[in-house]
């Protein structure tokens, strides 16, 4: 069983969850209709683009747990430069919403490392509890693992945000765009909070039956 694999496909689940969540919040606000389909469009690719990077975090993870040593700080730092050529692929496919971007490595990367290495570790944790045939609740307790997913979609949002500072939307979109990141950042914290918490909680229920 390729066990780095299905655990991408959780993963993959649970953001598609989180974003679902986001865009929801964001349909009940009225004055942003005017931008919302151009913004689901643009947080969609957005979305494909972070399901890719965990997906390498998680491959990582795996052969950290097959070489016997949990990944360290270079394994962080070569995740980073992938993600760089995945971004570059993200934003040429931008152009066609008529959207410009420069993403700002400087502020965006120290919240990425440290995403990356909490994945990492997380990873390395639930692929390692899986080897062993341990369920994860006697891995992890239900409260542990939702700050852990919790510290790992803020960053997610962090970035986000600060990626969107310095969009430029087009045309009749631009003067909703200060009001729009507010939205945004209000909707995804909200979405994080209780995907966190609805996972923890569920994992443990599931676990608990008999």
């Amino acid at each position: 069983m390729d066990r780095a694999a299905a655990l991408a496909r959780l993963n993959r689940r649970m953001l598609e969850a989180f974003s679902a969540r986001t865009v929801g919040a964001l349909r009940a606000s009225l004055p942003l209709r005017l931008a919302l389909p151009r913004l689901e469009q643009i947080l969609k690719q957005n979305l494909d683009k972070e399901i890719r990077k965990d997906a390498l975090v998680i491959r990582r993870a795996g052969e950290a747990l097959a070489a016997g040593a949990p990944p360290g700080a270079h394994a962080a730092r070569q995740l980073l430069d992938s993600a760089r050529q995945i971004d570059r692929e993200f934003v040429a496919r931008l152009g066609r919403f008529a959207l410009r971007l420069e993403i700002p490595y400087a502020r965006i990367e120290p919240l990425r490392l440290r995403r990356i290495g909490h994945g990492l570790d997380l990873a390395y944790r639930i692929l390692d509890a899986w080897r062993r045939r341990r369920r994860l609740r006697d891995a992890f307790s239900s409260e542990d693992l939702e700050r852990r997913l919790l510290e790992i979609l803020t960053l997610y949002c962090e970035e986000t945000i600060a990626l969107g500072d310095t969009a430029r939307l087009p045309g009749p979109l631009a003067p909703v765009g200060d009001r729009l990141a507010a939205r945004l950042l209000e909707a995804m914290t909200a979405a994080s909070r209780g995907l966190a918490r609805d996972i923890a909680r569920s994992v443990t229920a599931a676990q608990n039956r008999p």
